[in-house]
């Protein structure tokens, strides 16, 4: 490998990773934009006018005026007594993340194409990159999906759909982590040992309840109030908790039960945690004790801050630092799993 090559490569790789901490600031905008309800605020999909909020009374009239006939507005915002005011502050959040979506977009495709026309794309990774891009612009439709559900049909999105987007996200972030890594290793790229594929999925199943979980507001089912102690490892002061509804059968209930949902996800954690030391453990013997740092410390404050958010009865800055947590726990994961992977080629 000649030194112009290996410079590219760390071009390359660091280029990825610029991508990686935008995506982390999308999921924080999109978390804080899912807790205060500002989801379905914008309308409409329009991906060249959108990119401007509205520059006059007469145009913020207007997007109020379509958010008025939306369930949520008609149902919740507008009994409560919802002012213009009010409905600017929601707009803000997600007009900010549907920007970002758009740079995302723009920073990973503008450098893809000049890094291509300039040959400067090592054999074999074209295929991956592209497969890259074209999960960021599925990100963008499944993002408009999910809005549509919470326009027309129910004051909140589907918590199917919500999970969809986040763990498009998700993914889309550990493929650009695991790439970078792959372009600035020696040697060929590394693969998925079992143990690290078992330990994704075990992330992914519980990523995607605490999507429902969010998806379903079902943060505050263990007990109301502002640190309730008696939230967890309780729920309502009882192991297994009142209020699940059985009558549609268990395969509807661990879908759609908002009681059992929060039930599995914090109890799912466990298991986590147990396959994440094991990883850990195996990135450190492999040689990567960074990783394994890295792994520990992102599982043991998340679990940290799961608990807290239930404490606090969802205190928007504690759940948010969860979500936070949550994509750079996805980071540390693929890390070590990665290194895992080199050790076996």
């Amino acid at each position: 490998m000649t030194f112009r090559t290996t410079q590219d490569r760390r071009w390359l790789a660091r280029w990825l990773m610029i991508v990686a901490c935008l995506i982390i600031g999308i999921v924080v905008v999109g978390g804080i934009t899912r807790l205060t309800e500002s989801g379905v605020s914008i309308t409409q999909w329009n991906v060249i006018s959108g990119t401007l909020p509205p520059l006059s009374d007469a145009a913020w009239q207007a997007e109020f005026a379509k958010y008025q006939a939306t369930p949520q507005y008609i149902l919740v915002n507008g009994p409560a007594g919802m002012t213009l005011g009010t409905y600017k502050a929601i707009f803000f959040w997600e007009w900010v993340h549907r920007l970002l979506a758009r740079g995302i977009v723009m920073v990973f495709a503008l450098p893809l194409v000049w890094f291509w026309a300039r040959g400067k794309i090592p054999a074999g990774y074209k295929p991956r990159l592209i497969a890259l891009l074209a999960l960021l612009g599925l990100q963008g439709a499944v993002g408009w999906w999910m809005v549509k559900s919470g326009i027309s049909v129910d004051v909140k999105v589907s918590h199917f759909r919500l999970a969809t987007h986040l763990l498009l996200a998700l993914v889309s972030l550990a493929g650009m982590v695991w790439t970078a890594l792959d372009l600035i290793s020696a040697g060929p790229p590394a693969r998925l040992r079992p143990i690290a594929a078992l330990a994704l999925g075990a992330l992914v199943l519980q990523l995607m309840l605490g999507a429902w979980l969010a998806g379903l507001r079902a943060g505050v089912v263990a007990g109301a109030g502002w640190f309730n102690w008696q939230a967890w490892p309780l729920m309502q002061g009882q192991l297994w908790p009142d209020g699940i509804v059985w009558a549609k059968g268990v395969v509807f209930a661990a879908c759609h039960d908002p009681y059992l949902i929060h039930f599995m996800h914090r109890w799912w954690a466990w298991v986590v945690v147990a396959l994440m030391i094991v990883l850990a453990r195996r990135a450190k013997s492999a040689g990567n004790r960074p990783a394994a740092i890295a792994l520990h410390s992102a599982i043991g404050t998340q679990i940290l801050l799961g608990i807290a958010t239930v404490w606090s009865g969802v205190w928007i800055p504690i759940a948010v630092a969860h979500q936070l947590t949550g994509a750079l726990l996805v980071v540390a994961t693929t890390w070590s799993a990665h290194a895992i992977g080199r050790r076996a080629v």
